[in-house]
């Protein structure tokens, strides 16, 4: 399944981005990686498939938005 997603980032009223992307991609990585950790130490209530399975979809989205920011920086189509 190829779903594509939208992310709007934070813009104030003149269009000005106000969170870095680099800030979102860290952000989608860091929350993985902990659910990841919160599953290994024993964490009630987590499937561990799901949570690995959710933690590769949030690495994946922040590959996207690491290419399209690359790509954008040295003038490419995204």
């Amino acid at each position: 399944m190829n779903r594509e997603v939208t992310l709007p980032l934070i813009v104030d009223d003149r269009g000005t981005l106000q969170v870095a992307a680099a800030d979102v991609s860290k952000l989608l990585r860091t929350v993985g990686g902990r659910w990841v950790r919160l599953v290994e130490a024993g964490e009630s209530g987590l499937d561990e498939d799901t949570v690995a399975a959710l933690t590769i979809e949030l690495a994946k989205l922040a590959d996207r938005i690491d290419v399209a920011c690359i790509a954008h920086s040295s003038g490419g189509a995204t």
